[in-house]
Protein backbone atom coordinates (compact mmCIF):
# COMPACT_ATOMS: atom_id res chain seq x y z
CA UNK A 1 0.00 0.00 0.00
CA UNK A 2 1.45 3.57 -1.12
CA UNK A 3 0.93 6.44 1.44
CA UNK A 4 -0.70 9.41 -0.37
CA UNK A 5 1.10 12.82 0.21
CA UNK A 6 -0.71 15.89 1.10
CA UNK A 7 -2.09 17.49 -2.48
CA UNK A 8 -0.47 21.07 -1.23
CA UNK A 9 3.25 21.37 -2.24
CA UNK A 10 4.85 22.17 1.33
CA UNK A 11 6.41 24.90 0.54
CA UNK A 12 7.38 26.01 4.38
CA UNK A 13 9.49 23.03 4.67
CA UNK A 14 11.37 22.92 1.41
CA UNK A 15 12.24 27.16 1.74
CA UNK A 16 14.01 26.39 5.42
CA UNK A 17 10.52 27.62 7.14
CA UNK A 18 11.97 27.22 10.85
CA UNK A 19 8.33 26.45 12.21
CA UNK A 20 8.09 23.43 9.42
CA UNK A 21 9.53 21.30 12.08
CA UNK A 22 7.33 21.75 14.68
CA UNK A 23 4.79 18.85 15.06
CA UNK A 24 1.50 21.32 14.83
CA UNK A 25 3.08 22.56 11.45
CA UNK A 26 0.37 20.98 9.43
CA UNK A 27 -2.48 20.88 11.94
CA UNK A 28 -3.99 23.85 9.87
CA UNK A 29 -7.56 22.51 9.34
CA UNK A 30 -10.61 24.43 10.95
CA UNK A 31 -12.14 23.62 13.84
CA UNK A 32 -14.77 26.61 13.54
CA UNK A 33 -17.02 24.76 10.81
CA UNK A 34 -20.51 23.80 10.49
CA UNK A 35 -20.88 21.02 7.75
CA UNK A 36 -17.20 21.91 7.01
CA UNK A 37 -17.82 25.19 5.94
CA UNK A 38 -15.40 27.57 7.91
CA UNK A 39 -16.99 30.24 9.75
CA UNK A 40 -14.58 32.54 9.97
CA UNK A 41 -14.45 32.70 5.73
CA UNK A 42 -18.25 33.07 6.01
CA UNK A 43 -18.94 35.74 8.06
CA UNK A 44 -15.63 38.09 6.97
CA UNK A 45 -17.81 38.92 3.66
CA UNK A 46 -20.01 41.22 5.65
CA UNK A 47 -17.72 44.11 7.43
CA UNK A 48 -15.59 44.07 4.10
CA UNK A 49 -18.19 44.72 1.73
CA UNK A 50 -20.18 46.68 4.76
CA UNK A 51 -17.36 48.98 5.14
CA UNK A 52 -17.11 49.70 1.68
CA UNK A 53 -20.83 50.70 1.97
CA UNK A 54 -20.45 53.06 4.68
CA UNK A 55 -17.27 54.77 2.48
CA UNK A 56 -19.47 54.71 -0.29
CA UNK A 57 -22.14 56.76 1.49
CA UNK A 58 -20.08 59.11 3.06
CA UNK A 59 -18.38 60.35 -0.61
CA UNK A 60 -21.98 60.20 -1.94
CA UNK A 61 -23.06 62.27 1.19
CA UNK A 62 -20.04 65.10 0.72
CA UNK A 63 -21.28 65.23 -3.26
CA UNK A 64 -24.88 65.36 -2.61
CA UNK A 65 -25.74 67.18 0.74
CA UNK A 66 -28.59 64.93 1.20
CA UNK A 67 -28.93 63.87 4.71
CA UNK A 68 -29.96 59.84 3.19
CA UNK A 69 -26.49 58.93 2.62
CA UNK A 70 -25.16 60.18 5.83
CA UNK A 71 -28.31 57.81 7.51
CA UNK A 72 -27.15 55.03 5.06
CA UNK A 73 -23.51 55.38 6.42
CA UNK A 74 -24.57 55.06 10.14
CA UNK A 75 -26.14 51.96 9.47
CA UNK A 76 -23.42 50.95 7.09
CA UNK A 77 -20.90 51.81 9.84
CA UNK A 78 -22.65 50.16 12.41
CA UNK A 79 -23.57 46.49 11.15
CA UNK A 80 -20.00 46.24 9.38
CA UNK A 81 -18.92 46.90 13.26
CA UNK A 82 -21.58 43.90 14.45
CA UNK A 83 -20.45 41.80 11.47
CA UNK A 84 -17.03 42.42 12.51
CA UNK A 85 -17.43 41.00 16.01
CA UNK A 86 -18.96 38.07 15.15
CA UNK A 87 -15.66 37.48 12.50
CA UNK A 88 -13.52 38.73 15.10
CA UNK A 89 -15.23 36.15 17.42
CA UNK A 90 -14.99 33.40 15.43
CA UNK A 91 -11.36 34.08 13.65
CA UNK A 92 -9.86 34.72 17.20
CA UNK A 93 -11.59 31.37 18.17
CA UNK A 94 -9.38 29.29 15.25
CA UNK A 95 -6.42 31.50 15.91
CA UNK A 96 -6.14 29.72 19.39
CA UNK A 97 -8.08 26.66 18.90
CA UNK A 98 -5.86 25.15 15.84
CA UNK A 99 -2.27 24.75 16.84
CA UNK A 100 -0.81 25.48 13.31
CA UNK A 101 -2.47 28.74 12.55
CA UNK A 102 -1.33 30.01 16.18
CA UNK A 103 2.55 29.06 15.16
CA UNK A 104 2.25 30.91 12.16
CA UNK A 105 4.01 34.61 12.93
CA UNK A 106 1.29 35.57 9.99
CA UNK A 107 -1.66 34.81 11.29
CA UNK A 108 -1.07 37.01 14.70
CA UNK A 109 -0.27 39.98 11.79
CA UNK A 110 -3.83 39.88 10.17
CA UNK A 111 -5.19 39.24 14.06
CA UNK A 112 -3.59 42.51 14.88
CA UNK A 113 -4.31 44.35 11.81
CA UNK A 114 -7.89 42.46 12.11
CA UNK A 115 -8.17 44.43 15.68
CA UNK A 116 -7.27 47.86 13.97
CA UNK A 117 -9.84 47.36 11.44
CA UNK A 118 -12.57 46.16 14.21
CA UNK A 119 -11.84 49.53 16.74
CA UNK A 120 -11.99 51.85 13.71
CA UNK A 121 -15.25 50.13 12.22
CA UNK A 122 -16.47 51.13 16.14
CA UNK A 123 -15.31 54.47 16.25
CA UNK A 124 -16.67 55.31 12.94
CA UNK A 125 -20.46 53.64 14.63
CA UNK A 126 -19.75 55.94 17.85
CA UNK A 127 -19.15 59.01 16.38
CA UNK A 128 -22.58 58.66 13.96
CA UNK A 129 -24.48 57.56 17.39
CA UNK A 130 -24.02 60.93 18.79
CA UNK A 131 -25.52 62.70 14.79
CA UNK A 132 -25.26 61.23 11.61
CA UNK A 133 -25.81 64.38 10.09
CA UNK A 134 -22.75 66.27 11.31
CA UNK A 135 -20.24 63.09 12.15
CA UNK A 136 -19.75 62.58 8.30
CA UNK A 137 -17.73 65.79 7.53
CA UNK A 138 -14.72 65.78 7.92
CA UNK A 139 -14.21 62.94 10.62
CA UNK A 140 -16.48 59.81 9.56
CA UNK A 141 -15.41 59.99 5.62
CA UNK A 142 -11.80 59.90 6.63
CA UNK A 143 -12.08 57.01 9.33
CA UNK A 144 -14.03 55.66 6.55
CA UNK A 145 -11.46 55.88 4.19
CA UNK A 146 -9.23 54.51 6.16
CA UNK A 147 -11.08 51.75 7.27
CA UNK A 148 -11.33 50.91 3.75
CA UNK A 149 -7.22 50.85 3.47
CA UNK A 150 -7.32 48.87 6.69
CA UNK A 151 -10.21 46.36 5.37
CA UNK A 152 -7.72 45.97 2.20
CA UNK A 153 -4.61 45.27 4.21
CA UNK A 154 -6.02 42.71 6.61
CA UNK A 155 -8.17 40.85 3.51
CA UNK A 156 -4.58 40.26 1.51
CA UNK A 157 -3.45 38.51 4.87
CA UNK A 158 -6.01 36.55 5.55
CA UNK A 159 -6.46 35.93 2.07
CA UNK A 160 -2.71 34.58 1.66
CA UNK A 161 -3.07 32.48 5.34
CA UNK A 162 -6.26 30.52 3.26
CA UNK A 163 -4.53 30.34 -0.11
CA UNK A 164 -0.79 30.33 0.09
CA UNK A 165 -1.13 28.24 3.68
CA UNK A 166 -4.45 26.72 3.61
CA UNK A 167 -4.85 27.70 7.13
CA UNK A 168 -8.46 27.58 8.36
CA UNK A 169 -9.87 25.44 5.55
CA UNK A 170 -11.54 21.83 6.05
CA UNK A 171 -10.50 19.15 4.15
CA UNK A 172 -13.78 18.12 3.64
CA UNK A 173 -14.64 14.27 3.40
Amino acid sequence: MTQTKDPVPDEAASSGDPIASEPAFHQTETRMAIMGHPLHAMTVAFPVALTFCAFGADLFYWWSGEERWAWAALWASGTAFLFGLLAGITGTAELLMVPGIRIRAASWTHFVIAVLLLSLLGLNWGRRLQGYETAVLPWGLLISGFAVLVVIATGWHGGKLVFDYRLGTSKGN
